[in-house]
């Protein structure tokens, strides 16, 4: 059976910022949970100290990573949540995570949150995704 994901919008000022109010999916058979996924390296030393662009692109670069690895894509997101240090910055450079989620032809829903700080000095930004499939 193929997944079928609709987009439950009462409103439709979500959509055009790229995010649905919620996704009715039905017809998956796998679901998967992502940590937090933040811009470190392979060594798990955070990278781009400072740079919000190039820490949400690695960020996403990770959680695709980990979706790739479950035999999934961004295209299986349905729920993305958004941690920052700068939701002003962040919002700066959302051009990247719009572009990117754009590309996959998704607009999950999701939740953008300031928060104090991450887990490890000098992140940024931490994205925390569940996908279906």
């Amino acid at each position: 059976m193929a997944v079928q994901r609709t987009a439950v919008n009462p409103v439709s000022w979500s959509a055009e910022l790229g995010f649905n109010q919620g996704e009715l999916v039905s017809g998956h058979t796998r679901t998967l949970y992502c940590s937090g996924q933040a811009a470190m390296g392979e060594d798990g030393k955070p990278q781009h100290d400072g740079d919000m662009a190039a820490q949400l692109a690695l960020s996403l670069d990770n959680l695709e990573a980990v979706l790739e690895e479950a035999g999934m894509s961004l295209a299986n997101l349905v729920r993305l949540n958004v941690y920052t240090t700068d939701v002003d910055l962040l919002f700066a450079h959302y051009g990247v995570l719009a572009a990117r989620l754009g590309a996959a032809g998704v607009a999950p829903a999701a939740t953008m949150l300031g928060v104090t700080r991450l887990a490890l000095p000098g992140l940024l930004v931490e994205l925390e995704g569940t996908a279906v499939g």
